[in-house]
C-alpha cells in the first residue's frame, strides 16, 4: 500500500497530468494520491498559489478582484478542456474560487490560509474527476473528511495526535483517494495550512496514518544529489539516505523535501522515496531508518546562507554558574530562536537565522550582554553561511574532518567555526557567505572525486 504525493510542477498542465495518470495506473498499490496546487508551466508562468496570494491581497484591501478570479478559473479551465473533462467540474471549481471573496475579512485569522488552500483543494477535485474518466475509480476527499484535524496556528498547523485514528480508517477505502495537500481543518472547522512545503507534510501524515508500506514523493528531479546541481555540474546521485541524514541535509538547504515532512513518516517507520514524474522508471532516492546497503562515509554536502552570529567573551566565563542560561534567557525574552552554540572556556557564540533579528533586537541583546552579564566583548556578525557535511558512516572513518579542513585551506577559505555533534552524523562549518560556492566545490572534490 503506497501513498503518492505529486508536487506543483508535476501537476502544472494537462501534459503533466497524463504522466501522473500513467504512474498511478501502473501500480494498483498506489491508493492514496496527495496533490499540490498547479505549478508553473514555464519560466514566465505564475503558480496558482502565487495568484491566490495576489487575489487575497486585493480582496483585503477592497480592490477589484475580478481579474484574479478570472485568471485562476481560466487556469483550471484550460486543463479541464485539454483533458476533455465534463464541464461540471469547472463549475464546482469556479464556485469555490468566487466564494473566497465572500469570506469575512474582519477578525478572521484564517482568511489567508483559506485563500492559499484553494489551490490544492480545487486541484484535487479536478484530478479525481480526471482519474474517474480514465479508468481509475477515484474519490476526492477533503482533509476534514480524511481526519486531518490540526492545531489553530495559521500558517504553521500541527496535526493533532488524535487525528491518526480517523486517518487510519482511510485504508478501508476501495477507491483511489485523492487528497489535497498543504492544509488541515481545526477543531472548530477553520482551514489551516501547514508551513512551507506543506503538501509533503500531508503526504507524510497520510502515510503514517494508514500505515503505508511506502511513501512516494514525486517531483521534477531524479532524487537527491550529493550537492546542489546549480553549483556542481552533474553531481553524484544518492541512492539511499537515512532519515537522520536527510534531516541534516534538508535543514541546510536541500529543498527537495521539507524537513518537517520527515517527522510523521519517520515516527511511523515508513520508508520514503523521492522520484521524478518526468522519469518515473528512475529508482530515485530512498529514505530509510537504517542503511540497507553500504553507503559512502559522506553522503551529501549542503549549504545555507543568511545566518548571523552573536559572539561574546568574558574572562573566567566557565566558572560562572548559570551564564549560558542567562544568555539564552535574553533571547527567549525577545522571542528569538537560536540554531547552534559553539563555545570555548571564555567565549560563546550563538548562531541564528537572520530573520530572527531586527536592528532594535540587536541593540537590546548587546545592551543586556554588556550591562547585565558584564561581558568583556560582544559583537553581532552578519553574512554567514552554514555548510553541513553529512553521513551516518562518518563515525567509523578516521580523518574526515582533516580532509574537509585541508580542502578549504587549499582554496583559501577561512573557517569561522566548526562543530560536530555527539551523534557524529554531520560536521557543521561556518564560513563567510561570499565563499559558500567555492567551499561547496572544494568539499565536493575532496569527498566525491573518486565516485564518478
Amino acid at each position: 500500500m503506497k501513498v503518492v504525493k505529486f508536487g506543483g510542477s508535476s501537476l502544472a498542465s494537462a501534459t503533466q497530468l497524463e504522466k501522473v495518470l500513467q504512474i498511478v495506473k501502473e501500480d494498483p498499490e498506489r491508493r492514496f494520491v496527495v496533490v499540490s496546487a498547479p505549478g508553473k508551466r514555464n519560466e514566465q508562468d505564475t503558480k496558482v498559489t502565487d495568484a491566490l496570494i495576489r487575489y487575497y491581497r486585493d480582496y483585503v484591501e477592497e480592490n477589484d478582484v475580478t481579474s484574479h478570479q478570472e485568471w485562476i478559473i481560466e487556469r483550471y479551465s484550460d486543463m479541464v478542456k485539454e483533458l476533455n473533462l465534463k464541464p461540471s467540474i469547472i463549475e464546482k471549481i469556479s464556485k469555490s474560487i468566487l466564494k473566497l471573496a465572500t469570506l469575512p475579512i474582519e477578525d478572521n485569522d484564517f482568511l489567508y490560509d483559506a485563500f492559499l488552500a484553494a489551490g490544492e483543494n480545487n486541484n484535487a477535485k479536478l484530478i479525481a474527476a480526471y482519474f474517474n474518466q480514465n479508468g481509475i475509480a477515484a474519490r476526492y476527499v477533503h482533509p476534514k473528511e480524511a481526519g486531518m484535524i490540526v492545531s489553530s496556528e495559521p500558517g504553521n498547523a500541527q496535526i493533532l495526535p488524535g487525528s491518526y485514528d480517523k486517518i487510519e480508517e482511510l485504508a478501508n477505502a476501495q477507491e483511489v483517494l485523492v487528497i489535497p495537500g498543504f492544509f488541515g481543518v481545526t477543531q472548530d472547522g477553520q482551514i489551516c495550512t501547514f508551513s512551507r512545503g506543506g503538501s509533503d507534510i500531508t503526504g507524510s501524515i497520510i502515510a503514517a496514518g494508514v500505515k503505508a508500506d511506502l511513501y512516494e514523493n514525486f517531483t521534477d528531479v531524479d532524487g537527491i544529489f550529493a550537492a546542489h546541481p546549480g553549483i556542481i555540474a552533474h553531481p553524484h546521485s544518492i541512492p539511499e539516505l537515512t532519515y537522520r541524514e536527510m534531516r541534516e541535509l534538508a535543514y541546510a538547504g536541500f529543498s527537495v523535501l521539507h524537513d518537517e515532512a520527515l517527522i510523521p513518516a519517520y515516527r511511523g517507520k515508513i520508508p520514503l522515496v523521492i522520484k521524478n514524474t518526468n522519469n518515473p522508471s528512475h529508482p530515485g532516492t530512498r529514505i530509510v531508518l537504517q542503511h540497507t546497503t553500504q553507503a559512502l562515509p559522506v553522503v551529501g554536502i549542503a549549504a545555507d546562507s543568511h545566518f548571523t552570529s552573536i559572539n561574546m567573551s568574558k574572562y573566567l566565563m566557565n566558572r560562572e554558574v548559570g551564564f549560558g542560561r542567562k544568555v539564552l534567557q535574553i533571547l527567549e525574552d525577545l522571542n528569538i530562536r537560536w540554531e547552534h552554540m559553539p563555545t570555548g572556556i571564555d567565549d560563546l557564540s550563538l548562531i541564528l537565522r537572520d530573520r530572527e533579528l531586527t536592528p532594535i533586537k540587536e541593540e537590546e541583546i548587546l545592551r543586556q550582554l554588556r550591562q547585565k552579564l558584564e561581558v568583556d566583548h560582544a559583537e553581532i556578525e552578519h553574512g554567514l553561511s552554514i555548510i553541513m557535511i553529512v553521513g551516518e558512516n562518518m563515525k567509523s572513518h578516521v580523518g574526515l574532518t582533516a580532509t574537509a579542513t585541508k580542502a578549504l585551506s587549499d582554496h583559501q577559505i577561512n573557517i569561522q567555526m566548526i562543530s560536530q555533534g555527539s551523534s557524529e552524523v554531520s560536521i557543521m562549518i561556518v564560513i563567510n557567505s561570499e565563499q559558500e560556492k567555492a567551499a561547496i566545490k572544494a568539499l565536493y572534490q575532496a569527498f566525491f572525486s573518486e565516485v564518478h
